[in-house]
């Protein structure tokens, strides 16, 4: 056999192997193919879309934990307010002739109120504390009454009822004072 003939009958072979292969059974293999990757595709989109859910929950579990800790005691502390102010009015009561009979006692009612203030500056509870002539600020204030008062600017705080307090950046209560309201024209 000459090496044309050879050649010839591998090509022969080859077409031979050609017609036994099944078409119909590769095409298959390629949609079998396609459909794992579709198949990998969506399982891979599910795994990104938890992971970010997983992400998410894991952020919002960290923002409640810190708000639960910042703000979870606002009962009590709105609570402990009332105490603070009978103690304020106590201490600010007190005459001089009843300070030296009752010093004993008015020292120990200060010390008391000094470290209710410490305990509150702990637990970031701040008082607010406005001055006579500033401006109201109705996210600070309340206002218990309005009265005309010469020399005065409507809205500034003509009185200080009571102290107001911020846990941390939320208003706790707010501070109760009486405002300037715009005073009466003399008739001339």
């Amino acid at each position: 056999m000459s090496e044309k003939d050879e050649e010839l009958q591998s090509l022969d072979e080859l077409a031979a192997e050609a017609d036994e292969i099944d078409f119909d059974a590769a095409a298959a293999s390629f949609d079998e193919i396609e459909a794992l990757r579709v198949e990998r595709d969506t399982y891979r989109d599910k795994f990104m879309r938890a992971l970010a859910d997983t992400e998410n929950l894991r952020k919002r579990a960290d923002r409640d934990r810190r708000e639960a800790e910042d703000y979870g005691g606002s009962k009590l502390a709105r609570d402990m307010l009332p105490v603070y102010d009978n103690m304020r009015r106590a201490l600010q009561s007190a005459a001089e002739a009843e300070q030296e009979v009752n010093k004993a006692l008015l020292e120990g009612v200060e010390l008391t109120m000094r470290e209710l203030i410490s305990v509150f500056k702990r637990h970031g509870i701040d008082p607010i504390t406005p001055e006579i002539g500033e401006k109201f600020d109705p996210k600070l204030h309340q206002a218990m009454f309005e009265a005309p008062l010469p020399g005065t600017r409507a809205g500034d705080i003509i009185q200080i009822a009571a102290e107001g307090f911020m846990l941390h950046d939320r208003l706790l209560r707010p501070a109760q004072v009486g405002v300037s309201s715009t005073p009466a024209k003399q008739a001339g």
